[in-house]
């Protein structure tokens, strides 16, 4: 007898309020879980350092403007280079977005958002979905989950959680050797990260061509997050997927050949999918 299906979708935090493509990828689980039944599961991958994924796009409610928003962090080291899982939302940031979001959305949507207490992006916003109800019946898995990297298979490509200036840091890591779990030849991210770290060390990607080399040091399995290009094998090994429901974007890094356990389907389409989702039942 077959196993029931494992659907499964992955994300960053995506702004408080979240993108659309995120229910998107909610409504076309949900939609293949009526069809298929099983369990859905959502890879939450918190361990992104990127402070552009929680940008928050909402149009003003009476000239229809669109307005990007976003945490304010607790200083430019965390708002970089920290994972997202651990950047702090600077003091006084809630009280002050929720004077601005009367202009935007509903007042039961501004009582939901001024209801959060999270300390660190994270939190906050994976606290919001599940406020909203989006999150109902689903599963989360966090790859900031000490746990969940202990459980993970070994991958050529990676990131490590490791100190600077007083904060943690998500830096990628270069091995120079070609031996062991490391034999894979490194594959960018981005063409700035194509000439990033010298052999040996912890490489933090400044912007454009710069790039800060740290020092090597000791690590062990729970600091460890995959980059884009080896997420997939590394999610899979917790998640065991039968069905992923992939965006756009990610179609266009995805080594489904590396998963060849796992049928790939198209999240639905939906206008305007990278402005952000307000509609919570009042």
């Amino acid at each position: 007898m077959s196993s029931a299906p494992i659907i499964g979708f992955g994300q960053q935090p995506c702004g408080f309020f979240p993108k659309r493509f995120l229910v998107a990828k909610l409504q076309t689980a949900r939609r293949l879980q009526s069809e298929l039944g099983g369990e859905i599961v959502f890879f939450y991958h918190d361990s992104d350092h990127d402070p552009r994924e929680t940008q928050t796009i909402l149009r003003h409610r009476k000239t229809n403007e669109p307005a990007q928003l976003n945490f304010a962090f607790d200083n430019k080291i965390q708002r970089k280079f920290s994972p997202l899982f651990l950047k702090r939302v600077a003091s006084g940031w809630q009280s002050k977005t929720e004077l601005q979001l009367p202009n935007y959305v509903e007042r039961h949507c501004v009582e939901v958002f001024k209801a959060m207490s999270a300390q660190n992006v994270a939190d906050f916003c994976l606290a919001m979905y599940r406020r909203m109800g989006l999150l109902e019946g689903i599963r989360v898995v966090r790859s900031s989950d000490p746990a969940v990297r202990q459980a993970a298979c070994d991958v050529p490509e990676f990131f490590v959680d490791v100190p600077y200036e007083g904060e943690i840091v998500r830096a990628r890591f270069s091995s120079g050797t070609s031996t062991g779990s490391l034999e894979r030849q490194e594959r960018p991210e981005g063409a700035a990260e194509a000439e990033a770290g010298a052999p040996g060390s912890f490489t933090l990607h400044a912007g454009g061509n710069s790039f800060i080399s740290l020092p090597l040091t000791t690590f062990a399995k729970a600091q460890v997050s995959p980059t884009r290009d080896t997420r997939l094998v590394w999610m899979q090994s917790i998640l065991h997927c039968t069905h992923y429901i992939a965006g756009a974007g990610e179609k266009a890094y995805l080594h489904q050949e590396e998963a060849p356990d796992i049928t790939f389907v198209n999240r639905d389409p939906i206008d305007r999918f990278d402005e952000a989702y307000t509609e919570i039942a009042s």
